[in-house]
């Protein structure tokens, strides 16, 4: 027997390969072939080039066969996947749609026919009016009505309804709460399921009782309110929303800057909250040593509990069925379920409820889930790679993926990409946890112990500080948000360059490319925005704010100091008005009437602020306005006084002087609106007339009272937001040449009017709107007046 050169043994002669001769891992490739090999190469060599390709093809399709009946198979799964979520999806809409559409409801509504209905209360009446003019928005699912002015039978329907109330009494009612009213139906506007609004001055008639659960539910909610009515004002509004999503008393301004911040999602009850009340009672059984399922039937009692607690509104209904899922998983043992979980959790819910579909919650909700168990894995493995510590990696890995898959959807809400977010919401995350348990636990303790949910309540009010503090200072970093397109358009542009980001960063190049154009771009941009700002513009006289249907106007008083005349409506886009405008301290604080659209925002003047005085009209009506602005002046410390014609500040902070009202108004159209203040003043040489909302008695009483000698100014801020009450002599008197009418937005009162409009500018005045223009800046330039404009303020 021959060896070959690797002592394979072969058979002498013919160069058979022995059949007896084992192929191990080691073994060498035998160097002899069979001739029936040899045979089939042959062949091989002998076909022409063209049919050994395809024959060559055909094998190599033969061998990718498999994989391509299983990608075949895959796409038809996904094909029928989608069609049946079509069908269903369609079909829940259409079923919807048409009880929304009933002839019986539609045709009522209308006529705007004055009916008797019964319905079941969904959701805690919310308070949508003014102080002075308490208007409360109830969601109701009807039962029945009847016309009250027919001799009909009572139609049975069910379908959703919006009732737009202004009795006191409906503030009471609990979800779940049966409840009989009369008012005028009255068409939706669209685009939900709402099949018509009900408008009612009538107290609501209970109808039997809500559930004990409900009951039960209320008396806990109202306990953790009382207990927190003690706390800072920031702080105890926030602990509510943190805990239980009521954001009934959350200061404006500070929800404001938690939109700015990214920090929003935190005073919406969601996943964040059911995961960590299932989270501390999962700690808890595993401390006692519980089951796999006794853990999962608790952790699902506390869940169905928090949900009562809470309302089961869309995002908490979402977060718990999430849950529910993920501790069927927990009790199963299955825990890989968590992405086809939130997909069944989604599916479920829209074929329920397929308002759904077009609510931007649920939507921002799923996201934010969907980038936790999708993306931030992959971060925190990247990070883990590079050495960074597990628990940092963690931290940084959940508010990157959070911002990266909601980011579309919150630029195409407020038109600006946030670059505070991340850093706020890592610096947030160690105070949510202790701020929801503490606050569970002071809600449930204040029912039976006051003292004690009180005292739970101030601890947990500690993080929430925090969390105010975060969003504070995140909202006035310099370049905190860039402006971005608004609407689908740019949510859809914002979604495709982050996909190409991503796809990108797979790529070392790519990655460092990004890294250097950010990092570059950041610290270009920063001095200059820092350095270069051009508001306000140099050589200002006076600004009017734009704060929506409302005034406020600010006149400057040296460095960052300025009087300030009225607040607007709003705290959060007066105390945006003058942070533009650098302002720190207040000199002296003006109210020209103390109607709502006047003094609601004045929180926010005093916000991080200093008042150093305060002034109002003698006349104090109405009565709440007064108390609001009151209690703003108490906090800071200032004197509040009623001042009348003739008055000027002492000590002189600038040359002012009231000019009105100069007799007590009565009987009037509008007694706050005529017994305005109206101010004259003079800034580098510029007149400014400040008549608030004086309408045309109060006008022609000050033109008979000075005459129209002493009324010349050359800038106006007219009048009632441009309304059609003016008197001719009065604007003849004053003849200014710049006139700025604060206005709000597609306001209902047909403001301004637009024959007062094409007047003045006929008249030889530069007529500005803030609804058009934003902040409106008045400066001395060349000799003459110019006017600034900042560009509307976009409110989401």
């Amino acid at each position: 027997m021959l060896r070959g050169p690797h002592n394979v043994p072969q058979a002498p002669g013919d160069g058979r390969v022995l059949g007896d001769v084992p192929r191990g891992p080691h073994n060498a490739r035998p160097l002899g072939v069979a001739p029936e090999l040899r045979d089939v190469r042959r062949g091989l060599r002998d076909v022409p080039r063209g049919p050994r390709h395809n024959l060559r093809a055909a094998s190599h399709n033969i061998l990718r066969s498999p994989r391509n009946v299983l990608r075949s198979q895959v796409a038809r799964r996904v094909a029928v996947a989608v069609l049946l979520g079509a069908v269903c999806g369609a079909g829940a809409t259409a079923a919807r749609v048409a009880v929304r559409d009933a002839p019986a409801v539609a045709a009522l509504a209308d006529v705007r026919e004055s009916v008797v209905a019964e319905m079941v209360v969904r959701d805690d009446p919310r308070l949508v009016g003014a102080a002075s003019r308490p208007m409360y928005a109830v969601a109701a699912d009807l039962r029945w009505l009847r016309p009250v002015d027919a001799d009909q039978r009572r139609i049975d329907v069910r379908a959703r309804v919006l009732v737009l109330a202004t009795h006191p009494a409906w503030g009471a009612p609990l979800p779940g709460q049966r409840v009989r009213v009369e008012g005028r139906l009255a068409r939706p506007r669209g685009g939900d399921l709402t099949a018509a609004v009900v408008s009612s001055s009538a107290a609501p008639e209970p109808v039997g009782r809500p559930s004990w659960a409900q009951r039960a539910a209320g008396a806990l909610r109202a306990g953790l309110q009382r207990a927190c009515m003690t706390l800072p004002p920031e702080a105890g509004g926030l602990l509510p929303g943190l805990v239980l999503g009521d954001t009934s008393r959350l200061d404006p301004a500070v929800a404001d800057d938690f939109k700015t911040t990214g920090l929003t999602h935190l005073t919406a009850v969601s996943g964040a909250n059911v995961a960590i009340v299932i989270g501390f009672v999962l700690l808890v059984t595993r401390w006692c040593r519980a089951g796999r399922w006794a853990s999962a039937i608790l952790c699902g009692v506390a869940l169905v509990g928090f949900v009562i607690l809470v309302r089961p509104s869309p995002s908490v209904v979402r977060a718990a069925t999430m849950g529910a899922i993920g501790l069927l998983a927990l009790a199963s043992g299955r825990s890989r379920a968590a992405v086809p979980a939130l997909a069944a959790a989604i599916v479920v819910l829209v074929v329920v409820d397929p308002e759904l579909a077009g609510d931007a919650g649920f939507a921002l909700s799923v996201l934010a889930t969907g980038g936790l168990l999708l993306l931030a894995p992959k971060i925190r493995d990247w990070l883990r790679r590079r050495r960074v510590p597990p628990g940092l990696a963690e931290a940084l890995a959940i508010p990157v993926a959070a911002q990266v898959t909601c980011g579309p959807v919150v630029a195409a809400l407020s038109g600006a990409v946030s670059f505070v977010s991340i850093p706020a919401n890592l610096l947030a995350a160690p105070a949510v946890a202790p701020a929801t348990v503490v606050g569970v636990f002071a809600t449930i303790t204040s029912a039976a112990w006051p003292a004690g949910g009180e005292f739970l309540a101030w601890v947990a009010h500690w993080p929430a500080r925090w969390l105010v503090l975060i969003a504070r200072h995140g909202a006035a970093t310099p370049m905190g948000s860039l402006p971005w397109p608004g609407g689908v358009g740019g949510g859809l542009l914002l979604g495709a360059l982050t996909v190409a980001v991503l796809i990108a960063m797979r790529r070392r190049l790519a990655r460092r490319l990004i890294a250097v154009v950010a990092a570059a771009s950041v610290v270009g941009a920063l001095p200059v925005r820092v350095l270069t700002s051009t508001w306000p513009p140099p050589g200002w006289v006076v600004v009017a704010c734009d704060v929506g249907q409302g005034d406020m106007t600010v006149l400057p008083a040296g460095g960052a100091a300025a009087i300030v005349v009225d607040a607007g409506p709003d705290p959060a886009a007066a105390d945006g008005c003058l942070d533009r405008l650098g302002v720190r301290t207040v000199r002296l604080f003006v109210v020209s009437h103390f109607h709502a659209d006047h003094v609601g925002g004045v929180a926010g003047v005093g916000r991080g602020r200093r008042i150093e005085a305060v002034v109002t009209p003698r006349h104090a009506e109405p009565a709440s306005g007064r108390d609001q602005v009151a209690a703003v002046a108490t906090e800071a410390g200032a004197t509040m006084t009623p001042v009348g014609v003739g008055w000027r500040p002492s000590p002189a902070t600038a040359d002012l002087v009231a000019l009105g009202p100069p007799v007590e108004m009565s009987g009037t159209r509008s007694d706050p609106n005529n017994n305005s203040l109206v101010l004259r003043a003079t800034i580098g040489g510029v007149g400014v007339m400040l008549p608030g909302d004086a309408e045309e008695e109060e006008q022609r009483a000050i033109v008979d009272h000075y005459g129209t000698a002493a009324l010349g100014a050359q800038v106006l801020k007219v009048a009632h937001h441009g309304s059609a009450y003016q008197e001719t002599a009065f604007l003849d008197a004053i003849d200014p040449a710049v006139a700025l009418v604060s206005v709000g937005v597609d306001n209902d009162y047909g403001h301004p009017n637009p024959a007062l409009i094409a007047r003045l500018s006929r008249d030889g005045a530069r007529v500005m709107r803030t609804d058009l223009g934003g902040d409106l800046a008045v400066v001395r330039r060349g000799g003459g007046l110019a006017v600034v404009a900042s560009g509307p303020v976009r409110r989401a």
